[in-house]
């Protein structure tokens, strides 16, 4: 993952987090129980390539994960202690309305 970007001259600023955003959405992607591997699907059919599917679901994996810790931070739990509701619920309803060109759009 990490090569990839070196070789086109990409710096980033993270490269652990963004090698470990690259490792859970392959997982993800890896899960035929997951809704991760249509969206990957769709997506490339909708015109990206994979390396720009896997940046555009980890984008959306990213505020997922950032909203859940914010949610915890205001009611003053610790992450796992939530009771009941499922925390991925959210982030699967994100992923089926993502489309390649809202990713385009983004920048």
């Amino acid at each position: 993952m990490t090569d990839y970007h070196r070789r086109a001259g990409i710096r980033l600023p993270r490269p652990e987090l963004h090698a470990t955003l690259h490792a859970v959405v392959e997982s993800q992607i890896a899960d035929p129980e997951l809704p991760v591997r249509s969206t990957v699907e769709r997506l490339m059919d909708e015109g990206l390539d994979r390396h720009e599917t896997i940046h555009a679901v980890g984008s959306v994996l990213a505020g997922h994960m950032n909203d859940l810790v914010r949610k915890f931070e205001e009611r003053g739990a610790k992450p796992g202690t939530g009771a009941g509701e499922d925390p991925n619920v959210r982030y699967f309803e994100q992923l089926k309305a993502l489309t390649a060109e809202q990713w385009l759009r983004s920048g």
